[in-house]
């Protein structure tokens, strides 16, 4: 008697390929709802909508990323193939961003650079997601691959402009406020 062939369901790589999938799939659904719900209210409510962008879908965008860090872990154990570094430092960076400057200070939730880095993440993550999902199970479309290769470049930067400007630019003038404020200002009599 032979050795006895599992079925397919069984075998570890379609084990791996289904759950990677599901990944997949989970956070591009995730990502959509967000990129769709804010393109509906932007067009229902105008720029009002952007002032409240994070009251209203903050929720499931923090749910995405910390999903999100199971990347790192799929890495390291090897069923997803990217480079960890790169990866952990992408991740680290929303994380801070999101968790520690958006999440933690009200006053930033409100401000318009918070509605474009969530333009700007769920636009990339949406393709991002779309490619690697129909990439484990075997399907492959030329745009689709070279959106996901490509759309980075332009929105990337953009992404460290808007957080680099606003948060450097609100910092230095708040420093700049709390020094000033220590200095007593002179009046001239006339």
């Amino acid at each position: 008697m032979g050795p006895v062939e599992l079925p397919a369901w069984l075998q570890p790589r379609y084990r791996k390929n289904a759950y990677l999938f599901v990944y997949y799939l989970l956070q591009f659904c995730g990502h959509s709802w967000i990129f769709t719900n804010m393109t509906v209210r932007f067009f229902s409510f105008g720029k009002d909508s952007m002032v409240d962008t994070f009251y209203a879908i903050g929720l499931v965008m923090r749910l995405c990323q910390l999903i999100s860090l199971l990347e790192l872990l799929h890495i390291y154990v090897g069923i997803e193939s990217n480079h960890l570094l790169p990866r952990f430092l992408q991740l680290t960076e929303r994380i801070i961003i999101l968790f520690v400057v958006i999440t933690s200070q009200e006053e930033v939730q409100e401000k318009y650079v918070v509605c474009v880095l969530f333009i700007f993440w769920n636009l990339l993550d949406m393709v991002r997601y779309t490619y690697s999902m129909l990439s484990v199970i075997g399907i492959s479309y030329v745009v689709l691959t070279w959106l996901s290769q490509t759309l980075w470049m332009p929105i990337y930067p953009l992404c460290v402009l808007a957080e680099g400007m606003y948060f450097t630019y609100s910092h230095l003038y708040s420093e700049r406020r709390d020094i000033l404020k220590v200095f007593p200002v002179k009046k001239k009599k006339i």
